[in-house]
């Protein structure tokens, strides 16, 4: 995809602070991190969001976060770190091509992921429950 600035990172047309690559995905540093150390692990084939990866690619983003997880952690000393994969617009997606972001995370460094609760009344978990599982392939 030309216009995407992850698919330019990918065929090498844009710099980048590499930190893993495998066949299927890449990662480095966020040029604009929720904390300093903050990764994206990329799909080297253009997708635009979770739904469109294919098995072995979904997997292989999942490898990658363990390991760069664990990399983080180990060389930032981090107390944590958060998984966040954004999927479409509404989610909060900029760039449109699958990523994870891996963000270390330290008990002062001000982050909040906050949402307010829902709740459902009567039977209305087991028919969200139910309408859901007969999607689910």
């Amino acid at each position: 995809m030309t216009d995407c600035i992850f698919c330019k990172i990918v065929e090498g047309k844009i710099p980048a602070a590499k930190i893993y690559e495998d066949d299927n995905v890449i990662s480095f540093l966020d040029i604009m991190p929720a904390n300093k150390g903050h990764c994206l692990i990329i799909t080297k084939h253009h997708h635009e969001h979770l739904l469109t990866l294919k098995e072995n690619e979904l997997n292989a983003v999942m490898q990658a976060a363990q390991k760069v997880a664990n990399a983080v952690s180990v060389a930032l000393g981090c107390e944590g770190y958060n998984l966040v994969m954004n999927n479409g617009k509404i989610a909060g997606q900029v760039v449109m091509h699958t990523h994870m972001h891996v963000i270390p995370r330290f008990s002062n460094d001000g982050h909040h992921i906050k949402w307010e609760h829902a709740k459902y009344d009567g039977t209305e978990m087991q028919e969200y429950a139910a309408k859901i599982k007969k999607c689910i392939e």
